[in-house]
């Protein structure tokens, strides 16, 4: 009865605040979760409970991965709004529930939060987990990759199949004790991996099960590659789902000997694409049927590539901030791109989940990336637009190169008057809506 009665309160809520003209993911699963925090574990799941977590990645693989069931014809559904807490996935969940407690879908695809991940399913409720990397991460909430970690691996047992990274030793190292089925899947060297570390943010250098330094034969960004232990048996190995012959300019690379399409050019895109090909490959979808979402009806690209500012060029990115090897993404793609840049960085709230102003991962950041002759400005916005100026000069940026901008109604005046090569923005989720909106202003008033 309880059941019955929290379900249509968090369905009541959810409309309640549509019509309002509020987004509704949150609240409803708070109130539902504060009257029976157990409520998720009376829920009848369907035969696929599919979890995908990590530290960076796991919104761009969930929906690849939705992307692939859905065109191979599964009856899915996954919290598209990316509210991956305990209280929006309550919400979404309750919300997709019959008033007697059964799930209504075949699929459920959930983009979870690793610290929420012990909550929002006690063992035995998830059939496979994605794991896509664990890396130094909003340290104030985190702290390091190992209680990340932990946090993962002491929610599951032995009936979740998971898939990881094994690319990533500090993920690899499940190997070693965890007793439930793994799957592995993992890129071969690219033309952009390099031999030496060049990243301040190496998390894991040491073998986990010796303790040794590892050796690696290339990196791909960080502490993710190809690595043995040299003193032990602990290595990436050969993983079951390989990617080869990456080549992120013209946007393809291989799997089981098959060209696919790339929607983007970045690393982590095909590192999503994998995982979400090594995922639905495993539950059963076929190899064609695969291909055909990627290369015949491929998922369109969100970066901001319409966007114009006169005959210049606006690429949006996003960045998560609390997490340096997201901005070496984002940077090294700008840096790579053809002709003058114009770089806006900025954002005026460090975490949507806390108040803690830590700025300590700003260190982390490779901004010596900037110091790239193609790189004309750096402007820069928000609230903490100082406290990275800072970091910037002591990355040895030019001061006459960076830009201070108070005011964003100034933003396409300086554009236009101050700078000449295309826009790049790398910005955090709250400062996206609004320049987005600054720019369709601009093109709105021109037209």
């Amino acid at each position: 009865m309880l059941r019955a009665l929290q379900i249509l309160i968090n369905k009541f809520l959810t409309f309640l605040l549509k019509i309002c003209g509020k987004n509704g993911t949150q609240f409803p699963g708070a109130i539902s979760y504060n009257m029976n925090q157990h409520i998720l574990e009376k829920i009848k799941y369907p035969k696929y409970v599919i979890g995908v977590t990590g530290s960076s990645g796991k919104g761009t693989t969930t929906n690849f991965i939705y992307h692939i069931l859905k065109d191979a014809g599964y009856d899915v559904v996954y919290n598209s709004s990316g509210s991956n807490g305990i209280r929006g996935i309550t919400t979404f969940i309750l919300n997709n529930c019959t008033i007697f407690g059964k799930f209504k879908h075949e699929v459920l695809l959930l983009e979870l939060d690793e610290k929420h991940l012990h909550l929002a399913f006690g063992k035995n409720k998830m059939t496979h987990l994605v794991i896509t990397n664990i890396t130094r991460d909003q340290p104030a909430r985190n702290g390091s990759p190992d209680l990340i970690y932990q946090a993962i691996f002491n929610s599951l047992d032995e009936k979740t199949t998971i898939l990881i990274n094994a690319d990533d030793p500090g993920l690899m190292k499940s190997s070693l004790t965890f007793k439930g089925k793994i799957i592995t899947y993992g890129i071969n060297r690219t033309k952009d991996s390099y031999q030496k570390s060049i990243n301040f943010s190496v998390d894991e250098a040491y073998c986990p099960n010796c303790h040794k330094k590892l050796i690696y034969s290339y990196y791909h960004y960080g502490h993710i590659g190809s690595y043995y232990c040299p003193n032990c048996n602990f290595k990436r190995g050969n993983p079951d789902y390989v990617a080869s012959k990456v080549d992120l300019k013209e946007k393809k690379m291989w799997i089981d000997n098959q060209e696919i399409t790339l929607n983007k050019d970045f690393l982590f895109t095909a590192y999503a694409s994998l995982a979400a090909y090594a995922l639905c490959h495993t539950i059963g979808v076929s190899k064609s049927k695969i291909l055909h979402a990627f290369n015949e009806n491929p998922i369109p690209t969100k970066r901001g590539h319409d966007l114009k500012l006169g005959n210049r060029t606006i690429t949006m990115l996003e960045s998560k901030n609390e997490n340096a090897l997201s901005y070496y993404q984002s940077l090294k793609y700008i840096v790579n791109a053809d002709g003058k840049k114009v770089v806006i960085l900025g954002f005026d709230n460090v975490s949507r989940r806390y108040k803690y102003n830590d700025l300590s991962w700003l260190w982390d950041v490779d901004f010596e990336l900037l110091n790239d002759e193609s790189i004309e400005k750096v402007i820069l916005i928000g609230r903490f637009k100082w406290d990275v100026r800072v970091r910037l000069l002591y990355a040895k940026i030019r001061e006459e190169k960076i830009i201070m901008l108070d005011d964003l109604n100034e933003l396409t005046h300086v554009l236009k008057s101050e700078t000449k090569g295309d826009i790049y923005t790398m910005v955090c989720f709250d400062m996206t809506e609004i320049l987005l909106n600054k720019f369709k202003e601009d093109q709105n008033g021109n037209n």
